[in-house]
């Protein structure tokens, strides 16, 4: 009576898979189908399978600069307008001494014995602190540093800005912006403090220097 359990369960459990196929029951094909069902259960079980790893991302390149770069400190926009000029000119890159404390109008008032910018300028020791992200001089040839003329000299934050980096390989060369005083000894200033790189002359230009005039002054130095 077992025996004859076992098999009508078995038959029933092929007839089954084969009617759900469409197949009649008991037949050559039924069976055929019954196989190919297992045959595909076990083909999908995902423990079976292999999972085809993701290709590696790959790090992109990192961007290429100029051999060149024009660093500027401007409070008013007229060196920054120079500077990008300068840039133009020579393909170079483009970074700006920011100072983390901004200079207000009051700040900037000469005419004020006791405006922020007075009283850095009276101390030589005054080191702005710079609020703008550093920046790697590895790669440049020649840095262009430029500023406003505040009481005949560099503003202190230059001063921040060389005693910073090295200038070791490096041609600098300071440029200014007045509308009327010289460049003065801001040079020589900042070399001392900086004690690396080559330092050229320096020299002043009025914010609406035309570019021709720039240019002119570029190629002579060469």
């Amino acid at each position: 009576m077992a025996a004859l359990l076992l098999g009508c369960l078995s038959a029933c459990g092929n007839n089954t898979q084969a009617e759900t196929a469409g197949i009649p029951a008991g037949t050559e094909e039924a069976k055929t189908a019954a196989e190919e069902q297992e045959e595909t259960a076990e083909s999908s079980d995902p423990a079976g399978s292999e999972t085809e790893a993701e290709p590696e991302s790959e790090t992109p390149a990192p961007a290429a600069h100029s051999d060149v770069l024009v660093a500027y400190f401007s409070a008013t926009g007229t060196t920054k307008g120079v500077a990008e000029k300068i840039a133009a000119i020579t393909g170079g890159d483009l970074y700006e001494i920011i100072p983390a404390k901004p200079y207000s109008d009051a700040d900037l008032n000469y005419n004020d014995s006791s405006s922020r910018s007075t009283k850095e300028q009276n101390d030589k020791s005054v080191r702005p602190e710079i609020g703008s992200g550093d920046i790697s001089l590895e790669g440049y040839t020649t840095v262009y540093l430029g500023f406003p003329i505040w009481w005949g000299e560099e503003p202190r934050i230059l001063d921040t800005f060389v005693e910073k980096y090295s200038f070791e390989g490096i041609t600098v060369i300071p440029f200014c912006t007045s509308a009327s005083s010289g460049i003065g000894r801001s040079g020589p200033n900042m070399e001392a403090l900086a004690g690396s790189g080559t330092w050229l002359d320096g020299k002043r230009f009025g914010g609406n220097v035309p570019e021709a005039e720039l240019q002119s002054w570029i190629e002579g130095m060469k």
